[in-house]
């Protein structure tokens, strides 16, 4: 079977079903997206990953795995979304340590979350995308022209009648602030380890740079 490989495009959020968030993967050589339904952690954990100006004081669980196996010479060198059961993905993470190869069954989110924090790819199955994959349209602007005809919206994943945004669209009257208050709303974020709201402020100063 023919293997595909993917990017992260974003982390959609609910504002009315909490904890209920969806990774959204893109198909690098294509338009078609792989939406994921994950857990609240899991989402902060791999919008850290991304963020790369946000520095937790203290490692999560995965940066805690990364540093457990640099220390062991383990490195990851893909990520493969191999089955799809009942609306769950289900993936593999292949380790190398000596040379020696190692398939580790994982939870999509937790093997994504990895895959960023060791610079791995990440890959699907032909047949899943062609089965579970959409073409999915977002409420930003930068997507206007799509027809309706051509895309479906994220709520069948999500949630009936909800409109997705990109994590951090939501301001949350943050666009009222200086930037000099954004980066100390940041800092302080941060060591709280409020990471979703840490994430959002970083929006926001990217926005004006």
């Amino acid at each position: 079977m023919s293997l595909v490989r993917l990017k992260i495009k974003g982390i959609s959020y609910s504002q009315t079903q909490n904890g209920a968030y969806a990774l959204i993967l893109n198909e690098v050589e294509g338009d078609r997206k792989l939406p994921i339904v994950i857990g609240a952690f899991e989402a902060q954990s791999i919008a850290i990953a991304l963020e790369k100006e946000i520095k937790p004081p203290r490692p999560l669980t995965h940066d805690l795995f990364k540093n457990f196996a640099d220390r062991f010479d383990i490195v990851v060198k893909q990520v493969i979304i191999h089955k799809l059961v009942d609306g769950v993905f289900y993936s593999s993470i292949i380790c190398e340590r000596d040379k020696i190869e190692e398939i580790i069954d994982a939870r999509t989110s937790d093997a994504i979350a990895l895959a960023l924090r060791f610079n791995a790819p990440i890959f699907t199955y032909k047949t899943i995308l062609d089965k579970a994959g959409i073409f999915l349209k977002f409420s930003n602007k930068d997507k206007e022209n799509e027809t309706a005809d051509d895309s479906i919206m994220v709520n069948e994943i999500l949630q009936e009648g909800e409109t997705v945004e990109i994590t951090g669209s939501a301001s949350d009257g943050y666009s009222e602030l200086s930037i000099e208050e954004l980066y100390k709303e940041l800092d302080t974020a941060v060591t709280s380890e409020n990471y979703e709201k840490a994430a959002k402020l970083r929006d926001e100063i990217s926005k004006r740079q």
